[in-house]
């Protein structure tokens, strides 16, 4: 682990990985709109679209085809960011998470062709959707830990003991549920079961639906998942501003959590009332992937606290922080 802290991203490459950050969210959005259109399978062929470079764009070709052009553009800036990363950034471990997007993004791109070259089979498609939100994952690490002042030493203000369970082991079960309900979201979306329950917010009219079918299952075992969601966003975001209200980074990142989880529950409920209208079911994908993003920089942030107080998720007073050392996370 270094001993530095003085150590940082050049500003440049810090604003050109958020240009990547941006890109990648954008890419999530089309693709969800690719999925809300039904435009999957508008372009039957791969990398080509028909047989050319720009097919015609009409009907659904304008989402696959425009959903590919993002991707490609993504892929470029990942290449660029990558190589840029190890050509100047000089902690390793940075250098080695810019590599792993790169292999992500590859990843994605071979995923993406054997969707459409398969037609489309499920778990290949839910696969394809588990990576991009990986992929998305690790653009907002690199975000996060190329920023100006990444685990130096900083006034962290009046900070109140913590209790167990740590803030950092709730922020990382909170972002592990959050990715597993993207993933249950888009297996539903995939089956097409997002109006097996036509209601909101009671199922058939009753607490629990009647479960008649696989798609019903995926249907409410979403819900449920957002219930968990809710709930474990919720206590994440009293406990920090219960204990570390202090620290701006920790308590902005709360409150920006818990109106993304509101804006989130908004559009879902929304979704089912207009009967999957594009607009709402495609911005209930993105903010959903926004969601996530949320709860990781949140995540990683508690962790950074950790490591700059030398404690086990513990925080302690000012007074007492002057005295330990102070370290970046390698």
């Amino acid at each position: 682990m270094p001993a530095r802290t003085d150590i940082t991203t050049p500003v440049a490459l810090h604003r050109f990985i958020l240009v990547c950050a941006s890109a990648t969210f954008a890419l999530i959005f089309a693709g969800g709109l690719v999925t809300s259109t039904g435009s999957a399978l508008a372009v039957p062929d791969w990398p080509l679209a028909f047989g050319r470079l720009i097919p015609p764009l009409i009907g659904g070709i304008r989402f696959e085809w425009g959903h590919r052009v993002i991707a490609g553009v993504v892929s470029v800036l990942t290449l660029v960011m990558a190589l840029w990363t190890w050509w100047c950034e000089p902690r390793r471990w940075v250098r080695i998470t810019a590599a792993a997007a790169l292999g992500l993004i590859l990843l994605q791109a071979l995923l993406g062709g054997l969707t459409v070259l398969t037609l489309l089979p499920l778990p290949l498609a839910v696969t394809h959707a588990a990576v991009a939100q990986a992929f998305f994952c690790v653009m907002i690490a690199m975000v996060v830990f190329s920023r100006a002042g990444f685990g130096s030493s900083v006034e962290l203000g009046q900070i109140l003991p913590d209790k167990r369970p740590t803030l950092r082991g709730l922020a990382t079960a909170t972002t592990a549920a959050v990715y597993a309900q993207v993933l249950i979201g888009a297996l539903m979306r995939h089956l097409g079961a997002g109006l097996a329950i036509p209601d909101f917010p009671t199922s058939y009219g009753r607490l629990v639906p009647p479960f008649y079918s696989f798609a019903v299952e995926i249907n409410f075992a979403h819900r449920c998942g957002a219930l968990l969601v809710a709930i474990l966003i919720s206590w994440t975001f009293f406990r920090v501003i219960r204990f570390y209200s202090a620290v701006p980074l920790l308590r902005n990142g709360a409150i920006l959590l818990l109106a993304l989880l509101a804006l989130q529950i908004a559009l879902g409920a929304i979704t089912v009332w207009s009967e999957r209208a594009v607009l709402p079911t495609t911005a209930h994908v993105a903010v959903g992937a926004a969601v996530l993003a949320a709860s990781l920089a949140l995540t990683i942030r508690a962790y950074e606290l950790t490591a700059r107080t030398g404690l086990s998720g513990i925080a302690t007073a000012p007074s007492k922080l002057s005295s330990l050392p102070r370290r970046v996370p390698a």
